[in-house]
Protein backbone atom coordinates (compact mmCIF):
# COMPACT_ATOMS: atom_id res chain seq x y z
CA UNK A 1 0.00 0.00 0.00
CA UNK A 2 2.39 2.37 0.55
CA UNK A 3 4.33 1.47 -2.72
CA UNK A 4 0.87 2.46 -4.18
CA UNK A 5 0.73 5.41 -2.43
CA UNK A 6 4.12 7.14 -3.42
CA UNK A 7 3.93 5.93 -7.12
CA UNK A 8 0.22 8.12 -7.01
CA UNK A 9 2.21 10.81 -5.36
CA UNK A 10 4.73 11.17 -7.88
CA UNK A 11 2.62 10.73 -10.72
CA UNK A 12 0.64 13.80 -9.14
CA UNK A 13 3.91 15.88 -9.02
CA UNK A 14 4.57 15.02 -12.55
CA UNK A 15 1.50 16.12 -13.61
CA UNK A 16 1.63 19.33 -11.76
CA UNK A 17 5.00 20.53 -13.32
CA UNK A 18 4.22 19.75 -17.21
CA UNK A 19 2.47 23.61 -17.28
CA UNK A 20 5.91 24.68 -15.82
CA UNK A 21 8.21 23.15 -17.83
CA UNK A 22 5.87 23.89 -21.04
CA UNK A 23 6.37 27.91 -20.21
CA UNK A 24 10.52 27.23 -19.54
CA UNK A 25 10.87 25.77 -22.69
CA UNK A 26 8.50 26.68 -25.60
CA UNK A 27 8.84 24.39 -28.91
CA UNK A 28 9.98 24.92 -32.23
CA UNK A 29 8.45 23.63 -35.33
CA UNK A 30 12.50 21.81 -35.46
CA UNK A 31 12.08 20.19 -32.19
CA UNK A 32 13.99 22.81 -30.36
CA UNK A 33 13.28 25.28 -27.54
CA UNK A 34 14.09 28.70 -27.72
CA UNK A 35 15.94 28.72 -24.74
CA UNK A 36 17.80 26.23 -26.51
CA UNK A 37 18.27 28.14 -28.89
CA UNK A 38 19.34 31.39 -26.57
CA UNK A 39 22.16 29.62 -24.89
CA UNK A 40 23.81 28.60 -28.46
CA UNK A 41 24.61 32.51 -28.54
CA UNK A 42 27.05 31.67 -25.70
CA UNK A 43 29.25 29.73 -27.82
CA UNK A 44 30.06 32.11 -30.33
CA UNK A 45 33.26 33.74 -29.49
CA UNK A 46 34.37 35.11 -33.24
CA UNK A 47 31.23 36.98 -35.16
CA UNK A 48 31.88 37.80 -38.94
CA UNK A 49 29.32 40.69 -40.18
CA UNK A 50 28.56 39.82 -43.82
CA UNK A 51 27.93 42.33 -46.74
CA UNK A 52 23.87 43.35 -46.18
CA UNK A 53 21.47 42.89 -49.05
CA UNK A 54 19.33 45.96 -49.68
CA UNK A 55 18.75 49.43 -51.13
CA UNK A 56 21.02 52.29 -50.50
CA UNK A 57 22.76 52.63 -47.58
CA UNK A 58 23.50 49.17 -46.84
CA UNK A 59 26.81 49.57 -46.72
CA UNK A 60 26.96 52.10 -44.30
CA UNK A 61 25.12 50.36 -41.60
CA UNK A 62 27.03 47.82 -42.22
CA UNK A 63 29.93 49.41 -40.64
CA UNK A 64 27.93 50.91 -37.98
CA UNK A 65 27.07 47.25 -36.95
CA UNK A 66 30.77 46.30 -36.76
CA UNK A 67 31.39 49.91 -34.58
CA UNK A 68 28.59 48.79 -32.23
CA UNK A 69 29.87 45.30 -31.96
CA UNK A 70 33.22 46.38 -30.91
CA UNK A 71 31.60 49.08 -28.51
CA UNK A 72 29.50 45.91 -26.63
CA UNK A 73 32.71 43.52 -26.24
CA UNK A 74 30.10 40.87 -27.20
CA UNK A 75 32.01 39.27 -29.75
CA UNK A 76 35.35 39.59 -31.32
CA UNK A 77 34.67 40.84 -35.01
CA UNK A 78 36.99 39.63 -37.45
CA UNK A 79 37.17 40.59 -41.48
CA UNK A 80 38.43 37.08 -42.02
CA UNK A 81 35.20 34.68 -42.65
CA UNK A 82 37.09 31.81 -42.18
CA UNK A 83 37.91 32.21 -38.49
CA UNK A 84 34.35 33.33 -37.31
CA UNK A 85 32.22 30.93 -35.16
CA UNK A 86 29.09 32.73 -36.38
CA UNK A 87 27.78 35.67 -39.02
CA UNK A 88 25.26 38.44 -39.14
CA UNK A 89 23.43 38.39 -42.66
CA UNK A 90 20.33 40.09 -43.48
CA UNK A 91 19.10 43.29 -45.20
CA UNK A 92 19.24 47.34 -44.69
CA UNK A 93 18.34 50.24 -46.14
CA UNK A 94 18.44 53.92 -45.41
CA UNK A 95 15.35 55.67 -46.43
CA UNK A 96 16.16 59.74 -47.63
CA UNK A 97 12.57 61.41 -47.76
CA UNK A 98 10.95 64.96 -47.45
CA UNK A 99 7.75 65.99 -45.41
CA UNK A 100 6.18 68.91 -46.50
CA UNK A 101 4.06 71.27 -44.29
CA UNK A 102 1.78 73.98 -45.91
CA UNK A 103 -0.11 76.12 -43.90
CA UNK A 104 -2.94 78.68 -44.92
CA UNK A 105 -5.00 81.10 -43.06
CA UNK A 106 -6.95 84.64 -43.55
CA UNK A 107 -9.80 86.92 -42.06
CA UNK A 108 -11.86 88.24 -44.70
CA UNK A 109 -14.92 90.35 -43.56
CA UNK A 110 -17.58 92.00 -46.14
CA UNK A 111 -20.92 94.31 -45.49
CA UNK A 112 -23.16 96.38 -47.36
CA UNK A 113 -26.33 98.75 -46.56
CA UNK A 114 -28.52 100.55 -48.70
CA UNK A 115 -31.51 102.91 -47.92
CA UNK A 116 -34.16 104.49 -49.98
CA UNK A 117 -36.75 107.31 -49.42
CA UNK A 118 -38.88 109.10 -51.38
CA UNK A 119 -41.40 111.48 -49.30
CA UNK A 120 -43.34 114.48 -50.69
CA UNK A 121 -41.39 114.54 -54.47
CA UNK A 122 -38.09 114.29 -52.68
CA UNK A 123 -35.84 111.10 -52.78
CA UNK A 124 -33.20 110.61 -50.05
CA UNK A 125 -30.38 107.65 -51.07
CA UNK A 126 -27.45 106.66 -48.62
CA UNK A 127 -25.16 103.41 -48.70
CA UNK A 128 -22.68 101.66 -46.89
CA UNK A 129 -19.81 99.67 -47.13
CA UNK A 130 -16.95 98.39 -45.41
CA UNK A 131 -14.62 95.13 -45.53
CA UNK A 132 -11.65 93.66 -43.63
CA UNK A 133 -9.47 91.40 -45.81
CA UNK A 134 -6.08 89.34 -45.09
CA UNK A 135 -4.57 86.09 -46.00
CA UNK A 136 -1.11 84.59 -44.64
CA UNK A 137 0.23 81.24 -46.08
CA UNK A 138 3.32 79.03 -45.46
CA UNK A 139 4.84 76.11 -46.21
CA UNK A 140 8.16 74.41 -45.18
CA UNK A 141 10.39 71.04 -46.11
CA UNK A 142 11.89 68.65 -43.87
CA UNK A 143 14.49 66.44 -44.89
CA UNK A 144 14.58 62.81 -43.35
CA UNK A 145 15.85 60.12 -43.00
CA UNK A 146 14.65 56.18 -41.63
CA UNK A 147 17.05 53.03 -42.00
CA UNK A 148 15.90 49.32 -41.56
CA UNK A 149 16.96 46.59 -40.66
CA UNK A 150 16.50 42.30 -40.56
CA UNK A 151 19.62 40.86 -39.14
CA UNK A 152 20.22 36.92 -38.20
CA UNK A 153 22.91 35.53 -36.18
CA UNK A 154 23.47 32.15 -38.02
CA UNK A 155 25.83 29.57 -37.26
CA UNK A 156 28.66 27.70 -39.41
CA UNK A 157 26.21 24.95 -39.51
CA UNK A 158 23.63 27.30 -40.89
CA UNK A 159 21.53 27.23 -38.04
CA UNK A 160 19.92 30.89 -36.99
CA UNK A 161 19.97 30.81 -33.51
CA UNK A 162 19.16 34.62 -33.32
CA UNK A 163 17.50 37.18 -35.28
CA UNK A 164 15.43 40.54 -35.07
CA UNK A 165 13.21 43.49 -37.24
CA UNK A 166 14.54 46.80 -36.46
CA UNK A 167 13.91 50.52 -37.70
CA UNK A 168 14.62 54.33 -36.84
CA UNK A 169 12.02 56.85 -36.78
CA UNK A 170 12.38 59.63 -39.22
CA UNK A 171 15.49 61.95 -38.35
CA UNK A 172 15.89 65.60 -39.36
CA UNK A 173 19.79 64.72 -39.38
CA UNK A 174 22.03 62.03 -40.51
CA UNK A 175 22.28 59.51 -38.25
CA UNK A 176 19.36 56.92 -38.40
CA UNK A 177 22.07 54.58 -39.80
CA UNK A 178 23.88 54.23 -36.61
CA UNK A 179 20.47 54.22 -34.53
CA UNK A 180 19.15 51.38 -36.43
CA UNK A 181 22.39 49.22 -36.00
CA UNK A 182 23.01 50.65 -31.98
CA UNK A 183 19.12 48.83 -31.84
CA UNK A 184 20.33 45.91 -33.55
CA UNK A 185 23.08 45.07 -31.46
CA UNK A 186 21.26 46.21 -28.44
CA UNK A 187 18.93 43.17 -28.45
CA UNK A 188 21.53 40.69 -29.74
CA UNK A 189 22.99 42.10 -26.33
CA UNK A 190 19.77 41.50 -24.25
CA UNK A 191 19.71 38.40 -25.67
CA UNK A 192 23.26 37.40 -24.30
CA UNK A 193 22.61 38.37 -21.55
CA UNK A 194 18.73 36.14 -21.22
CA UNK A 195 21.66 33.24 -22.26
CA UNK A 196 23.86 33.89 -19.46
CA UNK A 197 20.79 33.84 -17.00
CA UNK A 198 19.63 30.51 -18.54
CA UNK A 199 23.06 28.86 -17.95
CA UNK A 200 23.17 29.96 -14.63
CA UNK A 201 20.04 28.79 -13.48
CA UNK A 202 20.79 25.06 -14.84
CA UNK A 203 23.91 24.93 -12.38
Amino acid sequence: MVTQNTGILALLLCCASLPALAAQAEERPDGQSVDSQTVKLLAVQTVYVDELRGADGREQIRDMLIGSLQRRGLFVVTEDESKADAFLRGSAEDLMYSEYYAERGGLNVRGATSRSERESGESNFGSASFGIGETESSSRRERRHEALAAIRLVLKSGEVIWSTTQESPGEKFKGSSLAVADKVVEELASAYRRARALRAGDR
